[in-house]
C-alpha cells in the first residue's frame, strides 16, 4: 500500500537514538523531509547523515521540549526551512525512576518525568497547530506506552505521565479535528534495544537473581506473540498513523506490544 508520504514535513522529538531514530529514518524512507529536534545536537547529527544518505531532506534543530519558547522556535525554523510542518511525532521522553515505589518516589522525581512526557508534547503540540489549523492538515502522534493502558508497580511517574499523556492525546483530537487534523497515541510496550537490556532487563535480573538475558525471555512470556517488540515495529505505526491511510482514525491508543495491554 502507498502510504503516499513523500514530501511530507514532518518534525521528530528525540530522533537521536532508538525508537526516535528509527522512526525518523522510516520517514526519509518515504522520502519526507525531516526536522529533526532535540536538546543534544550531536547526537542527533548522523541520524540526519543518514536521512541524507536515503535521499532525504533532513535539518537538526537544537530544543527542549520542556520549555515551551524554544518549541515555538523550533517550529518557525522547520516552517522557514520547509515552509510548514505537516507531521510531527513526539518521540523524546524519559523512563522515571525504575523499581521504586511511589512512596519511594521523591516529588521532584515525579515532576521531573512529568514535566517531559507530558509537558514536552503539549509544548510542541501547541506549536505546530496553529499552522496546522490555518492549512487544515495535519498528523500528530505521541508516542506513549502500554504502562499509560495498565498499572504498573514500581513505575508509578513514569505510568502517571502516560496515562496523562493519553489525556492530552484526546482532548488534542477533539479540539483539532474540525480542523482537518488526526491526533492519535502510539504505545510501545517493552522495546528490545540498550534502555530494556541495560534498565528493566538489569533491574529486574537483580531482584530475582537471574541473567538478563533470562529477564527478557521472561518479558516475551507475557506477551500473546511471545516476542518483544522492535524500533521498527514502533516506526511502522508511526507511519500508518501518519499518513491518509488512517484518515478516519483519531484519538486513539494504539498498542504496538505483541499483545499485553488489550489482551
Amino acid at each position: 500500500m502507498n502510504l503516499d508520504l513523500a514530501g511530507r514535513v514532518v518534525l521528530v522529538t528525540g530522533p537521536a537514538k532508538g525508537m526516535g531514530a528509527a522512526i525518523s529514518l522510516a520517514f526519509a524512507d518515504e522520502n519526507c523531509r525531516l526536522a529533526l529536534v532535540g536538546r543534544d545536537t550531536a547526537a542527533i547529527a548522523p541520524v540526519a547523515t543518514e536521512a541524507k544518505a536515503r535521499g532525504a531532506d533532513a535539518i537538526v534543530i537544537a530544543c527542549d521540549i520542556t520549555d515551551a519558547a524554544q518549541c515555538n522556535a523550533a517550529v518557525a525554523k522547520a516552517t522557514e526551512t520547509f515552509g510548514q510542518v505537516d507531521i510531527l511525532v513526539n518521540v523524546a521522553g524519559g523512563s522515571g525512576p525504575i523499581g521504586k515505589t511511589g512512596a519511594q518516589t521523591t516529588p521532584e522525581e515525579f515532576d521531573e518525568i512529568v514535566k517531559l512526557n507530558m509537558g514536552g508534547c503539549f509544548n510542541t503540540i501547541r506549536a505546530v497547530l496553529p499552522g496546522m489549523m490555518a492549512r487544515r492538515f495535519g498528523k500528530i502522534v505521541n508516542v506513549g506506552g502500554t504502562f499509560g493502558l495498565r498499572g504498573r508497580a514500581g513505575r508509578l511517574a513514569y505510568s502517571a505521565s502516560k496515562w496523562g499523556l493519553r489525556g492530552i492525546t484526546k482532548s488534542f483530537a477533539l479540539e483539532a479535528g474540525p480542523h482537518n487534523i488526526n491526533v492519535n497515541c502510539v504505545a510501545p510496550g517493552m522495546v528490545e534495544g540498550p534502555r530494556f537490556r541495560d534498565k528493566v532487563c538489569a533491574n529486574m535480573a537483580k531482584k530475582l537473581g537471574i541473567s538478563v538475558e533470562e529477564a527478557a525471555k521472561r518479558h516475551a512470556e507475557d506477551y500473546a506473540l511471545k516476542r518483544v517488540s522492535t524500533d521498527q515495529d514502533v516506526a511502522n505505526a508511526c507511519l500508518f498513523l501518519a499518513s491518509d491511510v488512517s484518515r478516519q482514525i483519531t484519538g486513539v491508543d494504539l498498542p504496538v506490544d505483541g499483545g499485553w495491554a488489550m489482551l
